[in-house]
């Protein structure tokens, strides 16, 4: 079983490469088998493969089998946890930032108008 921090690891991971996106991108619109994931790609379709096995490893597709078909699809729930640990740190950046916004108009409040004339 992975840990929380091993889930995020992969997740990254899988989010590092801008085929894994794309392929994640076309799956958000709703299952779609091999050979329609590998069409838009100037790759191979055994290199499509593995770049499934990298995101159905970290969780983010899941395959099932309709007849001869093994249609793949989305599984939300990793990027819902890579979410929630950025919206940590969005929010930590956003306070740092209201901060910085506050002492800058603290500085130029006080500090005299270089533009004005005495």
């Amino acid at each position: 079983m992975m840990t929380c921090s091993d889930q995020l690891d992969a997740t990254f991971l899988a989010l590092a490469d801008p085929t894994r996106r794309a392929i994640l991108a076309r799956l958000a619109e709703g299952e779609a088998s091999v050979a329609e994931l590998a069409a838009p790609f100037a790759i191979s379709q055994p290199a499509i493969s593995k770049h499934l096995k990298i995101l159905e490893r970290a969780g983010l597709v899941s395959s099932s089998q309709s007849a001869t078909r093994r249609p793949r699809r989305l599984e939300a729930a990793p990027l819902q946890q890579a979410n929630a640990w950025i919206e940590r740190y969005r929010a930590r950046w956003e306070r740092n930032f209201a901060h910085l916004d506050d002492l800058l108009a603290d500085i130029q409040a006080v500090a005299p108008n270089p533009d004005s004339k005495q």
